[in-house]
């Protein structure tokens, strides 16, 4: 796999302006960019549209009935996104149910990608919501339940892509926020990695968001990191 598509970049912006700049000149060097819930909430499918370069990441992280859930992959299916997230906390019917959704769209269909615990949380922050054992058995446990029901990849911090790796094989794809290069704020994320580390660990896709886009210079940012997990 070449190093540029590995490499995702999320435009975390409300700003439609904004992240067609920083997409223009980010592009060139990364596999995906990744629009969240923020901008799309703020902009819809119009603003989704006038994003370009490179293929789109849909990180909606949909958590919902599995009737709901179908039917917002169902919404989404005209916007031809790349991959698009649900929540395995959302069970096993709800997570068929996404798979099916995207299912018809045929070749079109975007890649459903499970989050299993957020790269926020912590130990602690697991605990306070009634959730024991160490993350990494929570991770493996939603892991295995989101494979089984039909996700194509898995969203992770780099700190579990290596036990992930081992329990379910190479043909699962993991997707890995939570990268930070040397040297570089952690800022909200309590899990993080540097870019080179997450891809030896296993990861096949590392996605980078405020280290580049917050860099006086977005698309060297972009190259650099890419150059570094070549």
């Amino acid at each position: 796999m070449e190093a540029a598509s590995r490499l995702i970049v999320a435009l975390d912006t409300v700003d439609v302006g904004r992240a067609r700049a920083w997409a223009d000149v980010i592009s060139p060097h990364a596999g995906l960019l990744k629009i969240g819930l923020e901008f799309f909430l703020a902009n819809g499918a119009p603003g989704f549209g006038t994003i370009s370069g490179a293929p789109v990441f849909l990180d909606l992280k949909l958590h919902d009935i599995p009737n709901t859930v179908a039917g917002a992959v169902l919404a989404v299916l005209p916007l031809k996104p790349r991959m698009l997230t649900i929540h395995a906390g959302g069970g096993p019917a709800m997570i068929r149910a996404a798979h099916q959704a995207a299912a018809s769209a045929g070749d079109d269909r975007p890649m459903i990608l499970a989050v299993t615990v957020l790269t926020s949380l912590d130990q602690d922050d697991l605990v306070a919501v009634g959730v024991a054992g160490p993350v990494v058995e929570q991770v493996l446990r939603l892991g295995r339940l989101a494979v089984d029901c039909g996700a194509d990849g898995l969203v992770c911090s780099p700190l579990e892509v290596a036990p992930l790796r081992q329990a379910l094989g190479p043909s699962v794809k993991l997707i890995v926020p939570g990268i930070r290069p040397a040297g570089s704020s952690a800022d909200d994320q309590g899990r993080t990695m540097t870019p080179a580390g997450a891809i030896s660990a296993g990861a096949d896709w590392i996605v980078v968001g405020r280290p580049i886009t917050g860099a006086s210079d977005p698309g060297l940012a972009a190259a650099n990191i890419a150059a570094g997990i070549r």
